[in-house]
């Protein structure tokens, strides 16, 4: 039986261009573009995206590619920058989803350790 592979709290550039379907000079052209998508940087310098990234590169693809606003169109129906009560709502959100996800993967593999031994 083949185990499905919990999400993870981390992804690169790269794995976030796979999974929606943006090329990754795209990605950093909007991070340029959108106050919204700032996704943080690791010590290397390399951008790692969080479930909440991926949901907001999500939701400006569908804006500009399926409901065909422009790039400022976009920004207006975005929720507003961080200091927009709304926004932080949903990022306080995301931070609890995300850790929430990594306690219940780690729990996963305390469980797998115990099983095994």
């Amino acid at each position: 039986m083949r185990k499905k592979t919990p999400a993870r709290l981390y992804y690169s550039i790269t794995e976030v261009a796979g999974m929606t379907g943006v090329r990754p000079h795209v990605l950093r052209y909007w991070e340029s573009e959108f106050k919204v998508l700032r996704p943080k940087k690791n010590r290397a310098g390399n951008r790692i995206y969080r479930s909440g990234d991926i949901k907001m590169i999500l939701l400006i693809k569908k804006l500009l590619y399926e409901d065909g606003f422009t790039i400022a169109g976009a920004k207006k129906k975005l929720p507003r920058a961080k200091g927009d009560p709304e926004t932080q709502k949903q990022a306080k959100r995301t931070k609890r989803d995300d850790l929430v996800e990594a306690l219940r993967r780690d729990l996963l593999e305390l469980k797998d350790l115990l099983e095994s031994a």
